[in-house]
């Protein structure tokens, strides 16, 4: 069977506002902060990890905190990121508590066969809850001020808007061994799902033609990029030598220290990541004290003073 990943491993996005965003994501959406570092290419900037409670891939939706002006929505862009929750109930719940606290919220409807609640964080950043069905193990964060039964589970599915579909799709099914599984038309855009593994919500990229739009311009509110799972060093290893072969321009592999990475960009322009599951966010603090301090990878460790030094607090 070829080489399959296995699900989405974590997606990241930019804020202009870091001591908001924190406050957005553990105090409204309970999720927990897993990681605060910073971004190893620009140590001027954190790199903030919200997750469930046991910090598993698949979780993690990350910030880098730059100082960027809003980001133009537009074509080649991922334009939504999907977060998991079990049930009507739990949709209903975020609906009143989403609401309660001002800002964009949509209404639940179903989408895809799937009930759907969009909304956006204060910068814009477009965020959609998805029930999942309960599928699958969850973790929920004891100290979380959402209940465990209404806590978010993890990512998925993540909308991507490209110019060309068929330029994506070649690299989604040719590259990286995904499924074209279904077409939905949902607010009058046809949507094509293509899912890898054992597919299902935690495993779907939706990809939606969209030839008229200006491209996107990143900044804040924008997502960088998403990241598939790979289970180990082997199928990383070989993944690398995979898009070598076919010819697909990659970062090379980069020890994250966290997680190994692999980049590079499909035809449109959208940044994709393979990384490892493991070793995980315990490698280098107690699972019971994770995101408390600034941590920083060994190689970063020296330099710790003046990176302290550079960052502003953020709560």
């Amino acid at each position: 069977m070829a080489m399959q990943l296995t699900g989405i491993h974590h997606l990241t996005a930019i804020s202009a506002r870091p001591r908001e965003n924190l406050a957005f994501y553990t105090g409204l959406l309970g999720m927990r902060l897993v990681k605060k570092t910073v971004n190893q290419d620009d140590v001027s900037a954190y790199h903030l990890f919200y997750a469930d409670g046991k910090a598993n891939p698949g979780t993690d939706l990350t910030f880098f905190d730059f100082p960027a002006a809003p980001e133009r929505r537009g074509s080649n862009s991922i334009s939504r990121t999907g977060l998991r929750v079990a049930g009507e109930a739990s949709l209903g719940y975020w609906r009143d508590r989403l609401k309660q606290a001002g800002g964009v919220t949509g209404d639940v409807i179903e989408v895809d066969g799937r009930l759907t609640l969009p909304f956006e964080d204060g910068e814009g950043q477009r965020l959609v809850l998805v029930d999942d069905g309960g599928v699958g193990p969850a973790s929920p964060w004891e100290r979380s001020a959402v209940p465990a039964e209404h806590q978010i589970r993890g990512l998925g599915p993540i909308v991507l808007t490209v110019r060309h579909l068929a330029a994506i799709e070649q690299v989604l099914v040719g590259a990286m061994n995904m499924r074209r599984v279904r077409d939905y038309t949902a607010h009058g855009a046809h949507i094509h799902v293509f899912a890898m593994g054992e597919g299902g919500p935690a495993a779907e990229l939706h990809v939606l033609e969209d030839k008229d739009s200006p491209v996107a311009r990143q900044g804040a509110g924008a997502v960088h990029h998403v990241a598939f799972r790979t289970p180990d060093e082997i199928q990383y290893h070989a993944w690398t030598q995979r898009l070598s072969e076919l010819g697909v321009r990659h970062s090379g592999e980069i020890d994250r220290f966290y997680f190994r990475s692999l980049y590079f960009r499909e035809p449109n322009g959208i940044l994709f990541e393979i990384a490892t599951d493991g070793p995980g966010f315990s490698t280098d603090e107690p699972m019971t004290t994770l995101g408390e301090k600034l941590a920083l990878p060994p190689f970063l460790e020296p330099r710790r003073a003046e990176i302290e030094a550079g960052l502003k607090p953020i709560g």
